[in-house]
């Protein structure tokens, strides 16, 4: 089953540039060196031979299914977003109920995340614990390190 994933126009044109990338320049470089590998004969001994062949056989399934992502990506029209609880492509500004600490992130498709940032996956642990919660609402994440708790201080777009 595919799964319709929202993006930004930015974040699917990204994309489609990382998929250019692969068909037009990766996939005749991974050619360029199969072909260089077997002209230097006996293939089942030829090691350059294999490895270019591996790397040719991840390139393609990486293609494939980069092209299932964007053919399957939808735009999001930010205008439109319900800022009355977390969804995919809020900007949510949270605080750590144990330490006080505040932050702000804007939840995004995993393609697009970069904690670095601001841009949190929908699917990471934090993620999956704000969407559909409401200003007010505390948030409890289970972590490697133990339950963590962060109250909803604000959503917006």
């Amino acid at each position: 089953m595919d799964t319709v994933s929202y993006y930004t126009p930015e974040g699917l044109k990204k994309l489609k540039d990382e998929l250019a990338q692969l068909e037009q320049i990766e996939r005749p470089r991974v050619s360029q060196e199969i072909a260089d590998a077997r002209d230097k004969g006996d293939l089942s001994e030829n090691a350059e031979y294999h490895a270019a062949k591996e790397e040719q056989s991840l390139l393609e399934t990486k293609i494939a299914k980069l092209k299932n992502v964007v053919a399957n990506a939808r735009i999001i029209d930010e205008s439109q977003l319900d800022t009355s609880k977390v969804l995919i492509h809020s900007k949510v500004k949270i605080k750590n109920t144990a330490n006080k600490m505040e932050f702000a992130y804007t939840l995004v498709a995993d393609s697009e995340s970069d904690v670095r940032n601001g841009k949190l996956s929908v699917n990471s642990p934090i993620g999956k614990g704000l969407l559909g919660k409401q200003v007010g609402e505390v948030a409890e994440i289970k972590a490697p390190n133990g339950i963590m708790n962060f109250e909803i201080l604000e959503i917006s777009r």
